[in-house]
């Protein structure tokens, strides 16, 4: 018999889109930093720039102008297996700092702010 699933609550994101990150587990881990490309806040995954790449079979659809062939694509990676990189270049724990009436991001690991990217 079918149960309910129960909703998954949704985590505290402290990584933002077009953010530098390190891969700390997994396959592609490693100390060279990756660009976020999305993140999936509900699911709570990131989709990273080079990372978790696999390659798919894609037929060919003339409507919507795609080729035919094998392409590759990133797959999104649980965000626990990624760390933030700050401005100095080491990876980093995040928190947030009241700075006036804002919230800003700021490293851990050398107490400096987080730039906003637009």
């Amino acid at each position: 018999m079918p149960t309910k699933s129960r909703p998954v609550a949704k985590a505290k994101v402290k990584i933002k889109r077009n953010d530098m990150v390190v891969v700390i587990a997994g396959r592609d881990k490693g100390p060279k930093p990756h660009r976020v490309l999305r993140v999936l806040a509900d699911k709570g995954r990131v989709l990273v720039e080079g990372v978790g790449i696999v390659k798919k079979h894609v037929k060919p659809n003339p409507q919507r102008n795609i080729k035919g062939g094998i392409a590759e694509q990133e797959l999104p990676i649980h965000i626990s297996n990624v760390m933030l990189v700050d401005g100095e270049g080491n990876k980093t724990r995040v928190g947030k700092r009241l700075e006036g009436e804002r919230l800003f991001r700021y490293s851990k690991a050398s107490g400096n702010l987080i730039p906003e990217k637009k």
